[in-house]
């Protein structure tokens, strides 16, 4: 698969979260358990789809945020975290299909980056896409400095 990554500048979304700090071989049991959590916690107040799921890895342990995107207002319960996607300067590419496969967008950009000069400080995030779970959207950001 070919990604295209670009520089784009984003802005600070509003999320709900869980927090945790694990390992790499550990996190794909940590997050679908936070995940539920999160989404049992929180009482949507608007109609229609709501916030999209968004991982956010703040360094290489990983100490992870994971959690939904508050596009609108909600009551979360205590022990969610409200917290943010950073803005700032980003580079980013768009993975469609397995979630297996998104180190490859990961790899893309890190790979785009170095062959342009850029430096990701470390913190990047995943934007789930709502729709097709055959061929789900994530986006992939990296914060630059």
């Amino acid at each position: 698969m070919t990604y295209a990554v670009a520089v784009a500048e984003a802005p600070a979304r509003p999320t709900a979260v869980l927090t945790a700090s694990t390992t790499w071989p550990e996190y794909p049991g940590v997050w679908p358990r936070l995940l539920d959590r999160v989404h049992a916690g929180i009482r949507w107040s608007g109609p229609g789809r709501k916030g999209r799921n968004v991982m956010l890895y703040l360094d290489d342990t990983p100490n992870v945020e994971v959690g939904v995107e508050l596009d609108q207002p909600v009551e979360i319960t205590a022990d969610l975290v409200r917290s943010i996607l950073p803005a700032g300067r980003v580079a980013s590419t768009v993975h469609r299909g397995p979630y297996s496969g998104l180190g490859a967008a990961h790899e893309a950009v890190l790979r785009w980056c170095a062959e342009h000069g850029e430096r990701p400080v470390g913190v990047r995030w995943e934007v789930y896409g709502h729709g097709d779970e055959e061929s789900p959207t994530t986006e992939v950001h990296y914060l630059l400095g």
